[in-house]
């Protein structure tokens, strides 16, 4: 019998060199470990932290919101008003209905925020409508004339106040007035010119009194570093038109609120400004609340036009508690 010769063995695979122990390779060759994902629990009212994150957000949203206010609300505020001041007043001088001195032509006492007249400084580059009162809410709408004094044109001295850096820094500009210069006011009894004698700041030297029948006006704003005045800059100019009829006064300076005398305030502006704060805090802890439930970019995107606007409006408020030559 033939024998069957054995199969031939299939060739054994060769086995694949074994890795090197991650001890034994050089530590610059070895791989990090990998960090698990831990996610940490939100934090609950129970935390500091919780309540650290409101109070950082209150805050954030009133600083943002009165660099807001101060930059760019505020100056559309005066420039909005200045346009319906100026219209009101083209119609009032119009129609001869325009104050003439402490009394309308009904014999009431002028409102504050009444427009009653229009000053304009060239050099300055100044044109602006300015109202009766001089308290921190009546300088919002541009300078405002100190109710206790005569009307611009006639026999006295006439104060106008204005702001030096917020709702358009209308009085920006006063140191910047040369001995000379020339200031032209409208009312309703006609134009009247000034010419600036005198610049001075607390402390120095008052002007010589004014003789009788002569005019004179008294500008003033704030003095120093804007948004941080150190007191108040005052300029001051001789009458150099004809006099215009003087009403006799109903009332004097005694009569007038501290918060209408220079770098005066308003302690009224309390309320509101708490009102306007205790939304402002709602909103701060319903953030805090639904970031937990909605999501960070979520809650962020509806959450901080919210904030904005609530620190805007309470900073707004917060300005009547402010010097009103600020």
């Amino acid at each position: 019998m033939t024998a069957i010769a054995p199969a031939p063995e299939a060739p054994q695979a060769k086995a694949a060199p074994s890795r090197p122990a991650a001890a034994a390779l050089p530590i610059w060759l070895r791989r990090p470990p990998k960090k698990k994902n831990v996610r940490h629990p939100a934090p609950t009212p129970r935390e500091l932290r919780w309540w650290a994150g409101v109070l950082w957000l209150i805050v954030s949203a009133l600083l943002l919101g009165f660099a807001t206010h101060v930059t760019l609300v505020g100056s559309l505020q005066h420039s909005r008003a200045q346009y319906v001041l100026y219209q009101q007043l083209r119609s009032e001088l119009a129609l001869a209905t325009a104050p003439l001195g402490q009394l309308d032509v009904d014999g009431v006492l002028v409102p504050n925020g009444t427009p009653i007249g229009v000053i304009t400084i060239d050099r300055l580059n100044v044109n602006e409508v300015f109202v009766q009162g001089t308290r921190p809410g009546d300088l919002m709408s541009g300078p405002g004339h100190r109710r206790d004094t005569v009307m611009p044109g006639q026999a006295g001295t006439t104060i106008i106040m204005g702001r030096q850096a917020t709702y358009g820094g209308p009085f920006s500009g006063l140191p910047a007035f040369n001995i000379g210069d020339e200031i032209e006011i409208v009312t309703g009894q006609g134009t009247s010119t000034y010419k600036v004698f005198n610049i001075r700041r607390a402390g120095d030297l008052l002007p010589q009194p004014l003789k009788a029948g002569d005019g004179r006006l008294e500008l003033i704003t704030g003095d120093g570093v804007p948004l941080m005045p150190s007191g108040a800059l005052y300029v001051d100019a001789s009458l150099e038109s004809e006099v215009k009829q003087t009403p006799s006064p109903v009332f004097t300076k005694e009569v007038l609120d501290s918060s209408e005398l220079a770098m005066g305030s308003d302690s009224n502006g309390w309320f509101l400004t708490l009102f306007w704060f205790q939304w402002l805090a709602v909103a701060a802890l319903a953030l805090r609340w639904v970031r937990s439930r909605w999501g960070m970019w979520q809650t962020w995107i509806i959450a901080v036009p919210v904030l904005l606007a609530l620190g805007a409006a309470t900073a707004g408020a917060a300005m009547t508690m402010l010097p009103n030559l600020l």
